[in-house]
């Protein structure tokens, strides 16, 4: 999450966001936190679409990126009541997702087992099997190619 979504999240300025953090690196291991480089920012800012002056068009310090650990963090090092409130969202969001993503990680073990199982189909009942397989691929998230 970028500075300046999680500081609107915790109901801070980007720029106080950005001195507790600086007042705090220890607590913001490179696995909390990491600072975008030019190409990054200049990727992010071309795939956005309207930019109006005054948020984000012009910084004079690239955005820092938090992890799920770092936005934690952050709000254990700001005095902000709304960021105590909103880190149990965070918390709460960012658990949900990862259900979410082992949700789709057992679907797909379950259907490559499936997947074994069916090996000994006729070449037609084969195909469709491959072509329905596929489709719920897609629809759980990208994968890795088959071989």
């Amino acid at each position: 999450m970028l500075d300046g979504s999680l500081a609107q999240l915790y109901g801070v300025s980007v720029s106080s966001l950005n001195q507790a953090t600086r007042r705090n690196t220890e607590r913001f291991p490179a696995d909390f936190l990491f600072q975008l480089t030019d190409s990054e920012w200049h990727s992010l800012r071309s795939q956005i679409v309207i930019l109006k002056n005054g948020r984000g068009a012009h910084r004079k310090f690239l955005p820092l990126a938090y992890t799920e650990h770092g936005a934690i963090m952050a709000a254990t090092i700001l005095n902000s009541p709304r960021a105590v409130q909103m880190s149990v969202h965070v918390v709460r969001a960012f658990v949900h997702l990862r259900k979410a993503l082992a949700s789709n990680a057992v679907t797909a073990h379950r259907l490559a087992a499936l997947e074994q199982s069916v090996a000994a189909l006729d070449k037609e009942t084969r195909r469709q099997f491959d072509t329905v397989f596929e489709a719920i691929l897609g629809l759980i998230g990208p994968q890795p190619p088959r071989q």
